[in-house]
């Protein structure tokens, strides 16, 4: 067969016709590095330049400064909520919930829109004041341009796939300049398996972007700590209080951040387009809140790379650490939770440094400690806040060591990471991220972290029900609704019984062989009236998998709805006996291999 010519417009083929897939693959990690590598420094100029000229002009404005800082990141919500309902819905969040959706649920598949738009709502976002990350956007953009080059140079589907914690491994590496702590960050977060297998590609992807940042913007730490050497001393024990206030802030922060954004999604008396603008307009209050009684900190807006640098060089007193502390945990909480556009990253690095820097101030005015302790403390709380909020134990040790270029208090940083790392697991079993796809009504059931070695029955079962449960509604007849599911394709065991096809409230379940019956019977009566008096099996989201299972046996049924504890009536999702065995085949799987 002969080989194709070479031409811009024939590439695919012409590589696909003297390299195989591997060879392909390999050459497009390059691409990936150079491209995200870009798209990173592109982002961070973009969102810094933006937001240091907008807040410098509002400085000038006398008397009118304070209502412009109030205004700009309401402003920048209102624009955002618009974009993100009528444009791009993806671009919501942080994007490393959509990133791991997409390569669990579509096999690695992101649109280049998404990316697209996610820039430039980002930048937007960001730039304009909001309490929100870079990161997270960062490393769903990199995903993106990673898929869209598998795809268009005619990779097989699971090479598509594998391009995913390539591009992901690619934009941590360019926001953070940090390619060692990207990779761990990969296999921690995404792939949860160390497997060699997809190391090389992203080993390839990390540092090329690496190079490209360093090359662009300079070889410097992306923040500029203290540099001081550190020799192992008494006041190094603080990790072992300050690794359980930080799990327990960071459990205290995760729950604020669930809860809230649960309540915006349930807040039907306004648009959704609108709610940014909420979240925006309460950052900006929060943010002159702090900025007059802190006299004159902006660390509450946008990412605050200036007051966190001063927290990790030892530079402020205990009263600015705690307002800041406290603002930026307020105003990011809203903020994500009002459905802006941004990531959590940044914040929790941020939050970090001002708690570690609180330890550290006090041991220098209550002992007389030398002042780099403050410092260094910082760095303690940054990685032990990291740790409790992202859940990434390996990832948060590494990461403190590449943004700073500071590795002499490795020994107190890795046990303060772990005991905040253990307290936040042991207080909400599933990390921050999984628990917003949750929310979103993604089902966990093909991510790794819920199929390996580990006690998944006390997880709890929404993890691995079904949210969008086929239903059958109870004002139309047994005939009528078998139709439907014939026209729809969806044939099960079972079905939940709903008032009606637009309603989630639940009035019961009712098996596929009891409507075959209903009509065999020439029974014409709607099933809300069939099935009135008949008892409801209710299990609820935090019921773990093993009581669920138990429930199951002992009520000898297939399946049950899951329902909200709080409304016992609003429909969720569907857990079956099938589910929970798949489950466990997975796990002996696992065991076997």
């Amino acid at each position: 067969m002969p080989k194709e010519r070479f031409s811009l417009n024939n590439l695919p083929n012409w590589m696909r016709g003297r390299f195989d897939d591997g060879q392909r693959f390999l050459m497009l990690c390059i691409c990936a590095g150079v491209l995200c590598g870009l798209v990173g420094v592109s982002f961070h100029l973009a969102i810094t330049g933006i937001f240091e000229a907008l807040f410098h002009f509002y400085q000038g404005l006398g008397i009118w400064a304070l209502p412009a800082m109030v205004l700009s990141p309401a402003l920048a919500g209102l624009i955002v909520g618009l974009m993100i309902c009528y444009v791009s819905p993806t671009a919501s969040g942080s994007g490393i919930p959509q990133t791991k959706a997409a390569y669990y649920q579509n096999f690695g598949v992101i649109k280049t829109s998404e990316a697209f738009w996610r820039f430039i709502i980002g930048t937007i976002s960001v730039a304009f004041g909001n309490s929100l990350g870079r990161e997270g956007p960062t490393v769903h953009i990199c995903s993106a341009v990673s898929s869209k080059l598998g795809r268009v140079f005619g990779l097989g589907k699971l090479r598509v796939q594998a391009m995913i914690p390539v591009g992901m491994g690619a934009g941590i590496s360019a926001a953070f300049n940090a390619p060692i702590a990207a990779i761990t960050f990969v296999f921690e977060e995404l792939l949860d398996n160390f497997s060699s297998k997809a190391l090389g590609g992203i080993l390839i992807a990390v540092v090329v972007a690496a190079v490209v940042e360093r090359t662009l913007l300079g070889e410097h730490a992306a923040l500029q700590a203290d540099t001081t050497s550190f020799t192992t001393s008494w006041w190094m024990l603080i990790c072992l209080l300050m690794g359980p206030v930080a799990g327990l802030l960071g459990h205290l922060f995760t729950e604020m951040l669930l809860r809230l954004r649960a309540h915006f999604k349930q807040w039907q008396t306004i648009p959704n387009w609108a709610k940014p603008a909420l979240g925006g307009l309460s950052v900006g209050l929060m943010g002159v809140t702090v900025l007059h009684l802190s006299g004159g900190h902006l660390g509450v807006f946008s990412i605050g790379y200036t007051d966190l640098n001063a927290a990790l060089n030892g530079n402020l007193t205990w009263t600015v650490l705690l307002l800041l502390l406290v603002g930026k945990i307020v105003a990011t909480t809203i903020c994500y939770a009002s459905g802006s556009s941004g990531g959590i990253f940044a914040p929790v690095i941020f939050i970090g440094s001002m708690l570690g820097g609180l330890f550290g101030v006090s041991l220098v005015h209550l002992f007389g400690s030398d002042p780099s302790v403050a410092a260094g403390a910082a760095l303690l709380g940054t990685g032990a806040f990291f740790a409790a909020v992202i859940r990434c134990p390996l990832t948060s040790v590494i990461i403190i060591f590449e943004m700073t270029a500071n590795y002499t208090l490795i020994l107190p940083l890795m046990v303060g990471n772990f005991l905040a790392h253990i307290i936040s697991a042991k207080l909400r079993p599933v990390p921050i991220y999984d628990a917003l796809l949750l929310q979103d009504g993604i089902s966990l059931k093909k991510l790794p972290a819920y199929r390996g070695e580990q006690d998944w029955r006390n997880l709890p079962v929404s993890t691995i029900m079904t949210h969008d449960s086929r239903t059958v509604s109870g004002t139309l007849d047994a005939q009528g609704n078998l139709a439907r599911i014939e026209d729809t394709g969806h044939k099960h065991h079972a079905y939940p019984v709903v008032s009606d096809l637009n309603s989630q409230v639940l009035l019961g379940m009712i098996t596929h062989h009891e409507l075959e019956e209903m009509i065999a019977a020439n029974d014409t009566q709607a099933i809300s009236q069939w099935i009135d008096g008949h008892k409801i099996i209710e299990i609820y989201p935090d019921t773990s998998i093993r009581d669920a299972a138990n429930t199951l046996v002992i009520k000898d049924v297939l399946q049950a709805p899951i329902v909200s504890r709080k409304d016992p009536t609003k429909l969720l999702g569907i857990v079956t006996l099938h589910d929970i065995a798949r489950q466990q085949n997975a796990i002996e799987e696992t065991i076997d291999r």
